[in-house]
């Protein structure tokens, strides 16, 4: 019997899970009881699951079953399941369906080791196949490993798959026919043993054809995991499984550990309207399409308050509720009811209260790698769930979360499969949800800004030039071309499933191809943050520096100098995004006293390279250097995929940044690094925080020679901080890095590339900021807890602006505290700044002579007072202005 989408029916005895998949509509996603390795290999059809992928370079198919755990207490226990082929074409020898059993252990989250398939490694258990004769073979799962830096790859080599010995084998293999395995593990004081037996299906009185017995098992062999396991298989068809019964008092059930079918959800809430995307797995036409959004409010009733529609490509709910109350905490849930069940499913959370305390709280996060290398099923090779950062972000208790991107890698642990728009996207969601699964219990308690990068949207380097098709043309790659390789359907799902939550789009209109975007404006608990798209419309350099001979972003030609690519009508952000950021820059309304912007990737190249280097190619064989060691000899980079380039399209960003007093936060790079912008002169933008990757396998580096720094801000500080210009020519003075260490942790593959997360902390009585570099491995609740050399550092508002030497007269405000001060030159008609000020007092700085225009009042009141003519003054001057 199987019930809500196939998930586990429980028997009243705790050590019993069955599942028969009866009355489940064919679909993709098997049910709530199980992870899919890969999610587009497995489908329920015909009230079975069936296994499709037959491929020699993608063996070992795994359907993992999340709630049964073996070993986890005393005893024996036994496994069932009907297993059969289909298709037209003959199996390859070898072709197998079966069981593995053991799969990690009780120190390995179970959602590490539902990661398992493709290769044995260490922690892969054991694997019991029927193979398509009838006959019973064993396989030690847990040798092997190594592997290379992104993907699994590529078909088992002879002997690689090694076969155990039984203790005794019985039985006369026949013809092919569907096969009932039958397993039981015998656990007593004197030791353990196993017998399997494979029973023809459908012959009456059928006598089994293969019985295998193995004494004195390893105990790492079975205890852990279980899953169902698919191996090669007839070519367009595949294995079939049904009947599936575990049961026994070695045997642990968690129901607890079932997940779906709402996987995760993001909101925001923004001007009394809450956007909250509910993130399904991939059900079927026959399930259900459609579910509620409910609220509590106070008692035990809950209220329906939006319903919505699956969105097939992107398999999202997207709700919508107007007129929200933010003042108070309020629980939610998504209520869903798949085919198949009688009951209805939940998803619960809480929409926080808008923080009103004077503080807000950001968490920055980005780059969720999950492989590095040297295969091992458990937390040495594979970092999700991240539990460790996610239980110390957690600890900051932050009002908001921030993901800047790169929340999936295309080609992480498994590789790109691209056979067609619907495949491309289940690929993406089955990397997605891995993302989900790590990071839901933060998002379904706060709101959260999360937005695609290139790898999102299965590039290595995206520059978008406004959405239309990257085609390879005139010896350049698709990617160099400029543009998107994927269709706009699979983009824009992409973007649903990451940023339909977001407030709505200042401007909604599509780019080309209909691709949608998202660039907006959130404001929470009086911190109001543009969020853009910085590659989206983005120029490829190739196309544009065509005498750099630009590859990948890197300048090819030795004699061609990166500061000369400041070539006219480069575009970074395009006039859209630029014309928004002028308006939200002098928007104050709402009682906004603080402004940041949240993109990609920061308007600086803070990366150096060795001196030979004619790419970052060569980036993940650096050697690691120790505390105190500076690396000789290395340059500063000039990579078009940063946003140091193009140089004239930075710079008009940051000035549209400075009229807010805005810092800039920001990921991609894999190196936390703290910087302050500089366009005419050092220091006279914002500051960027780019926080480090929550785990990467390219860790960037900054040791500038010594004779690159122009300024020293503080002599104790090391040699790579200070004033500098990137590789573009841009200034920008450094004031931390963390820089790739030889960290003493392990595993070093994690550690040592320095994997982290950012935490700021906005103050509305001092105005200020402090930005926060923790270590991944770092516990923040401990005393002696220490962050990332060079952090934390503090900053006032105003100096994400130096407007200049000059000041007007020294504005006292009468009647209004805290009032809002726009400063507009009337040479050119151009704002230079606005800001809330402190109180009632307040010096505008400027840069020339004038004459200036200054408006003092209140937007949310449309109260203004409008002095013109205004110039600097030689000496301290006093204007009194009445409200």
């Amino acid at each position: 019997m199987a019930v809500a989408l196939g998930a586990s029916a429980f028997a009243a005895h705790i050590e019993t899970f069955a599942d028969d998949w009866t009355d489940v509509p064919d679909r993709v996603w098997v049910g709530a009881a199980y992870w899919a390795n890969r999610l587009q290999d497995w489908r329920v059809r015909d009230q079975r699951v069936e296994c499709v992928e037959t491929r020699a370079g993608l063996p070992l198919r795994t359907l993992h079953v999340l709630p049964v755990r073996a070993g986890e207490q005393a005893g024996s226990y036994r496994i069932e399941i009907d297993l059969g082929w289909f298709g037209d074409g003959a199996a390859p020898a070898g072709s197998f369906a079966g069981v593995v059993i053991g799969i990690g252990d009780a120190s390995i989250d179970f959602r590490t080791s539902a990661q398992m398939h493709h290769r044995s490694a260490e922690d892969g258990g054991l694997i019991v196949a029927v193979h398509h004769d009838g006959s019973i073979h064993l396989y030690d799962n847990e040798l092997g490993g190594g592997g290379g830096l992104w993907s699994l790859g590529g078909a088992l080599k002879d002997g690689e798959l090694v076969e155990i010995e039984p203790t005794e084998r019985t039985g006369r293999p026949t013809v092919p026919a569907p096969m009932r395995l039958s397993l039981e593990i015998q656990r007593t004081d004197q030791g353990s043993g196993l017998i399997a037996v494979a029973t023809p299906i459908g012959v009456e009185h059928a006598a089994p054809v293969s019985v295998v017995r193995l004494n004195d098992v390893d105990p790492a062999h079975i205890e852990g995991g279980v899953a169902l396991v698919s191996h090669l298989g007839p070519r367009g068809g595949g294995h079939w499984f049904d009947h599936f019964a575990v049961s026994g008092r070695g045997m642990r059930i968690h129901p607890d550990r079932t997940w779906g079918p709402v996987l995760a959800t993001l909101y925001t809430v923004d001007d009394h309207v809450l956007k909250l995307t509910a993130q399904i797995g991939p059900i079927g036409a026959d399930d259900p399409q459609e579910a509620s959004l409910q609220i509590r409010l106070g008692g035990n009733e809950w209220h329906t308050v939006d319903t919505a529609r699956f969105e097939p490509d992107s398999c999202t709910f997207c709700f919508r509720v107007e007129g929200w109350d933010a003042s108070a905490r309020t629980p939610f849930r998504v209520v869903y009811r798949p085919g198949g069940s009688t009951t209805q499913r939940s998803h619960e959370g809480v929409i926080a209260a808008e923080p009103d305390d004077g503080e807000v709280v950001i968490a920055s996060l980005n780059c969720h790698k999950v492989f590095t290398g040297d295969l091992k099923w458990n937390h040495e090779s594979i970092w999700l769930p991240h539990s460790e950062l996610v239980a110390s972000v957690a600890a900051h208790e932050p009002d908001l979360l921030f993901f800047a991107g790169d929340q999936i890698y295309e080609g992480d642990l498994v590789g790109v499969d691209l056979r067609s728009d619907r495949i491309a996207m289940l690929d993406y969601l089955y990397k997605w949800y891995r993302w989900c699964w790590s990071f839901e219990a933060l998002t379904r308690t706060r709101p959260s800004v999360v937005i695609p990068d290139d790898h999102d949207v299965y590039h290595g380097n995206l520059w978008g030039a406004g959405g239309r098709k990257a085609v390879a043309r005139d010896g350049m790659t698709a990617q160099d071309a400029g543009g998107y390789k994927m269709s706009a359907r699979f983009v824009n799902a992409v973007h649903r499933t990451q940023t339909s939550h977001l407030p709505d789009p200042f401007d909604p209109s599509p780019i080309e191809r209909g691709i949608s975007v998202y660039y907006t404006e959130l404001t929470w608990g009086g911190v109001s943050l543009a969020i853009l798209g910085d590659r989206m419309f983005k120029d490829s350099a190739s196309v544009l520096v065509p005498e750099g001979k630009v590859v990948n972003g890197w300048f090819q030609n030795p004699d061609f100098d990166p500061v000369d690519a400041d070539v006219p009508g480069a575009v970074l952000l395009g006039d859209r995004q630029e014309r928004f950021l002028n308006t939200w820059a002098g928007d104050w309304s709402n009682g906004v006293w603080m402004k940041g912007v949240l993109s990609q990737t920061i308007f600086a190249n803070v990366a150096t390279l060795p001196e030979t280097a004619t790419s970052d190619a060569v980036v993940p064989g650096l050697s690691v250097k120790g505390e105190g060691e500076y690396q000789e000899r290395d340059v500063p980079a000039a990579d078009t995929d940063s946003n140091g380039w193009p140089q004239a399209g930075r710079n008009r960003a940051l000035r549209a940044m400075r009229r807010g007093f805005a810092f800039h936060l920001a990921g991609d790079q894999h190196l936390g690094s703290l910087v302050h912008y500089g366009v005419e002169e050092w220091r006279d933008a914002g500051v960027a925080f780019c926080s480090p990757a929550i785990a990467n396998t390219w860790p960037r580096r900054w040791f500038p020679p010594p004779n690159a720094r122009r300024g020293v801000i503080d002599p104790l500080d090391p040699a790579y901080t200070g004033d500098f210009l990137d590789g573009f020519g841009n200034l920008v003075t450094v004031y931390a890095v963390a820089n790739p260490r030889r960290s003493g942790r392990e595993p070093s593959r994690l550690y040592d590339r320095a994997p982290g997360y950012g935490i700021v902390r906005l103050d509305r009585a001092s105005r200020t900021i402090t930005m926060e570099c923790w270590p991944r491995w770092a516990d923040p609740r401990a005393p002696d807890a220490e962050q990332y050399r060079g952090w934390p550092r503090t900053f006032l508002q105003d100096e994400m602006f130096n407007p200049g030497p000059q000041r007007l007269a020294t504005l006292v405000i009468e009647g209004l505290e805290d009032a809002v001060v726009q400063v507009e030159d009337e040479r050119t008609g151009e704002v230079v700044y606005t800001v809330r000020i402190v109180g009632n007092r307040f010096t505008p700085w400027v840069d020339d002579e004038g004459p200036y225009t200054v408006r003092v009042g209140e937007p949310d009141c449309h109260v203004w007072k409008v002095i013109q003519g205004l110039r600097p003054v030689a000496v301290p001057t006093e204007w009194r202005v009445g409200l």
